[in-house]
């Protein structure tokens, strides 16, 4: 996935309306999607945990937190996902230590190491196949736009900072559909970002009074690394590789260098050595994100110092309520 243009969140341009045609059919082709069909009703509850940008929003650090958030209630927790690039098709229980990032995927390999994890690209077979190994509960990653299964709770993400963008809909904006009536169908949302941010959004956008809102923010996890100091060639192939190297700089790291990649880039040993090369020039330390770290291939996993984070919301206790009405 191509990291998402600038121009989807600037004031409408040029290009935007150039595009806009194409924007209005991709909001007819979802709504379309929606009305066709009948949702299957599991006989476990499904958390769809989805959203209206294309492009990263906190999908996965919002999921990996509800399956602490289950984990520590002693129930069992098991997500479905499309295991975006990835080859498997028919459900495939993600295994960290025989699949590679090429079969299901980067962000499937990450969350394999919270919970069962399984890859379909049809995801009721794959729901159905999570419950038959004992799911209490299903948290579908992505699918707010598939119409092919009941979600017992929708949560929408956003990144507070960037809120909807421009509000056109793909390839004018970065929506999948229109903002006000993806807010109606959802259950919750959850803004990431700071306090600046989250005020930013929420003076931009106003949401629905009966639509529960939590703020939150990715925060590095304490895991003992003394990071001040460290000298750092950092790269990221995320929705906003800029997000992780401002919060390298945060946690005192000196950087050296940065390589923004794409969304999901595959990362050839080529393009590592390029880095490997580069960061020994600078006197660095090669540094990259959780969902990065998963395609690195096994040369290079030694060599590569991760940072992870996680997500921190503001209002715990409220979130935990909600979550609690369903099981």
């Amino acid at each position: 996935m191509m990291r998402a243009p600038e121009f989807w969140y600037q004031a409408p341009g040029l290009r935007a309306h150039l595009l806009s045609p194409l924007g209005r059919l991709y909001f007819a082709a979802t709504r379309r999607r929606l009305a066709s069909g009948t949702p299957a009703k599991l006989p476990r509850p499904v958390i769809c945990v989805g959203n209206l940008n294309a492009g990263g929003t906190g999908k996965t650090p919002t999921i990996i937190a509800l399956v602490e958030h289950f984990n520590a209630q002693g129930i069992k927790p098991m997500v479905v996902t499309k295991g975006y690039k990835g080859k498997a098709s028919a459900p495939v229980k993600v295994d960290p230590t025989a699949h590679t990032a090429e079969f299901v995927g980067d962000e499937p390999l990450l969350l394999a190491s919270f919970c069962s994890t399984w890859v379909s690209k049809e995801r009721l077979p794959g729901a159905q196949a999570a419950i038959e190994a004992g799911a209490d509960v299903i948290l579908l990653d992505d699918g707010f736009q598939d119409p092919s299964l009941y979600h017992d709770l929708s949560v929408l993400t956003v990144d507070a900072e960037r809120g909807f963008g421009n509000r056109m809909g793909l390839p004018a904006g970065p929506l999948r559909e229109p903002v006000d009536r993806g807010l109606d169908r959802a259950d919750a949302l959850v803004s990431i970002g700071s306090d600046i941010a989250q005020t930013a959004f929420l003076n931009e956008q106003p949401l629905p009074k009966d639509l529960p809102h939590f703020r939150a923010e990715l925060r590095p996890l304490q895991t003992g690394m003394q990071w001040q100091g460290v000298r750092a060639m950092a790269f990221a192939g995320i929705g906003h590789p800029e997000k992780f190297f401002a919060t390298l700089r945060d946690l005192g790291m000196s950087l050296a260098g940065t390589q923004a990649l794409d969304d999901h880039q595959d990362l050839p040993v080529s393009l590592l050595t390029r880095l490997e090369a580069e960061a020994q020039r600078l006197n660095a330390q090669l540094v990259t994100t959780e969902k990065d770290a998963a395609r690195l291939p096994v040369a290079f996993r030694t060599k590569v110092l991760t940072v992870p984070v996680r997500l921190k919301f503001a209002d715990h206790n409220r979130l935990t309520a909600l979550l609690d009405t369903l099981l």
